[in-house]
């Protein structure tokens, strides 16, 4: 049987969408929310303007597809542990925080985390976008495997969320530290260097006495 393939143009135009999304993301990266043009991320994609708007008709709409399909993708560690982890928790909690910290330890991702908190009063949707796609996803996560353990026993009692909260938070504290600091001059954190430590230290705060950590 002869095998057929898709026409050149036909798998083009399928790889556009992806192609302005990475061009979006490093655009956004680069200059922010508000400053960033259209018509700049177009050319970056190679697309003009108005295919551009064929996908994307708004600003918006591309940032949410960054966020949605370049970044949110980098949860599926986290929530594949959630779904089916039965695991002890001090396993867990020093596969977990390392790979957050190397998820976020992509250049262009703290930036636009970056972006996130220093244009979401003016663009509202930015938060909520972010919050809904990744920091409540993330967090939720967490939290419920956290639940789980303290089900087993593992973990002392308390709130499940302010325990996750506490976890993830030093990793994101690194990323702004990289992004507001060392470009001024200050000594920058290995992000996973952290993660390894602090995994160490919130273990010991949050496993009932005689489990191992």
């Amino acid at each position: 049987m002869a095998v057929t393939h898709a026409p050149r143009w036909r798998r083009r135009k399928d790889e556009r969408p992806g192609e302005i999304i990475v061009a979006a993301l490093a655009v956004f990266a680069e200059r922010g929310f508000a400053a960033a043009r259209l018509e700049d991320i177009a050319a970056r994609a190679g697309v003009s303007k108005a295919a551009l708007y064929l996908y994307f008709p708004t600003k918006q709409d591309l940032f949410r597809a960054v966020v949605t399909e370049a970044v949110a993708p980098n949860l599926a560690p986290l929530q594949a542990a959630e779904e089916s982890y039965d695991g002890p928790m001090e396993a867990l909690v020093r596969f977990l925080l390392p790979t957050l910290a190397h998820a976020a330890a992509a250049p262009d991702i703290g930036a636009v985390i970056k972006v996130v908190i220093g244009e979401s009063r003016n663009f509202p949707e930015l938060a909520r976008v972010w919050h809904d796609a990744l920091v409540a996803q993330a967090l939720g996560a967490v939290a419920g495997l956290i639940a789980k353990a303290q089900e087993r026993g593992e973990v002392k009692a308390g709130d499940p969320r302010v325990f996750a909260l506490s976890l993830v938070s030093p990793i994101l504290l690194g990323v702004i530290w990289r992004e507001t600091f060392v470009p001024i001059g200050a000594a920058p954190f290995d992000l996973e260097a952290l993660a390894v430590q602090h995994a160490e230290t919130a273990l010991r705060g949050m496993l009932v006495a005689g489990t191992p950590a």
